[in-house]
C-alpha cells in the first residue's frame, strides 16, 4: 500500500489524519505569531505611554516647585538643578562604578551633554521669575519642534505629513500664548515681564532638544545607567562652577525655612524621577514621542 512520511517514520496511507493535524498545527502557529507580536507591541506601547506620563507628572511637580519658589522671591535656578544632579550622582555613579563596564562614548560628549542640559534647566527655571507656570509649561512644548528638526538631520529619522501638520498646529497654538502674554496686564508690571519669560523658555527648549537627541543617541549606543551617572556627575560639576560665578549673592540672600527646604527637595526629587525614567523612554520610543508625552505635563500642572 501507499506509504506517507509522518512524525519522522513511514506509516500506511491510513495515517493521513496525522499529516492533517500537523498541517493544522503549523497553520495555527503561523497565525499565532502575528497575534503575539501585536500583543507584545501593544504592551510595549502601553508601557511607553505609562512611563511618559510619569515623566510628565514629575516635570509638572518640578514646575510647581519652581513657580512657588519664584513667588517667594527665590532666584536660584542653578542651585535648584545642583541638588538634582547631586542626587543623580550619589545614586547612579556608585552603581556605574560597581558594574565596571567599558564606555563606548568619550567622557567629553557627556560633559557637552551635561553643559547643554544645565543651561536648559537654568533658562526654564529662570523664566518663572517673569512668567506664569501656565505660559512656561505650554511654551516648553516648543521642544517637540526642535527635536523633529534635530532628529531629521542628526539621526536620520523621517516623519510623515501628518506628523509635520501636528507639529505645525503645536507651533500655531504656542504663538497664541505669546500673543496673550504680549497683551497681558502683567506686561506693564516691572516685576513681571511675560515676554522675557517666554523668550527664556523658548531658548531653554532649544537646549533641551539638543539634550534629548544627544541622550537618545547615547542610550542607543550604550547603557542607560552610564548615561544617568555621567549626566549627574558632569551636571553637578558644571552647575557648581556656574553657581560660584553667577549665583553666590542670590544664594546668600535665601531665607531658609522648612517650606523653602521642602520646595528645593521636592524639585530635586522630581528631577531625579525625570532623569531616571527619561533614558528608558528615549530608548524604547525616541525623542519625538517622548516630548509628545510631555505635552500632558500642562494638565498635571493644572491638577497640582
Amino acid at each position: 500500500s501507499s506509504l506517507l512520511l509522518c512524525s519522522g517514520r513511514l506509516k500506511p496511507y491510513k495515517s493521513l489524519p496525522c499529516i492533517s493535524a500537523n498541517l493544522t498545527e503549523a497553520w495555527w502557529s503561523d497565525r499565532q505569531r502575528p497575534m503575539e507580536t501585536k500583543a507584545k507591541d501593544a504592551w510595549g506601547l502601553a508601557l511607553v505611554l505609562f512611563l511618559g506620563q510619569l515623566v510628565a507628572f514629575s516635570m509638572a511637580a518640578a514646575s510647581f516647585a519652581s513657580s512657588f519658589l519664584a513667588n517667594l522671591g527665590v532666584n536660584t535656578p542653578l542651585t535648584q538643578s545642583f541638588f538634582a544632579y547631586l542626587l543623580l550622582t550619589l545614586i547612579y555613579v556608585p552603581i556605574h562604578l560597581h558594574r565596571r563596564q567599558k564606555s563606548r562614548i568619550p567622557w567629553y560628549w557627556y560633559l557637552a551633554l551635561a553643559f547643554v542640559d544645565v543651561q536648559g534647566n537654568y533658562l526654564v527655571v529662570k523664566a518663572y521669575q517673569y512668567s506664569s507656570i501656565t505660559s512656561v509649561t505650554l511654551l516648553d512644548c516648543w521642544t517637540v519642534v526642535w527635536v523633529i528638526i534635530l532628529t531629521w538631520y542628526a539621526l536620520g529619522t523621517r516623519y510623515s505629513f501628518w506628523q509635520f501638520l501636528g507639529a505645525g498646529t503645536c507651533v500655531a497654538g504656542l504663538g497664541l500664548v505669546l500673543l496673550s502674554d504680549a497683551k497681558s496686564p502683567e506686561q506693564q508690571d516691572g516685576g513681571k515681564m511675560p515676554l522675557l519669560g517666554d523668550a527664556l523658555v523658548i531658548a531653554g527648549t532649544v537646549c533641551f532638544a539638543f539634550s534629548n537627541v544627544g541622550e537618545e543617541y547615547c542610550v542607543k549606543k550604550n547603557d542607560q545607567v552610564e548615561l544617568i551617572a555621567m549626566l549627574g556627575l558632569f551636571g553637578l560639576v558644571v552647575s557648581a562652577i556656574q553657581i560660584f560665578i553667577f549665583e553666590r549673592k542670590s544664594l546668600e540672600a535665601v531665607a531658609w525655612s522648612p517650606t523653602m527646604i521642602s520646595l528645593f527637595a521636592g524639585f530635586a526629587v522630581a528631577l531625579l524621577v525625570f532623569y531616571t525614567i527619561t533614558p528608558f523612554v528615549l530608548k524604547m520610543s525616541g525623542s519625538t514621542l517622548f516630548n509628545l508625552s510631555l505635552l500632558t505635563s500642562d494638565m498635571w500642572a493644572v491638577a497640582i
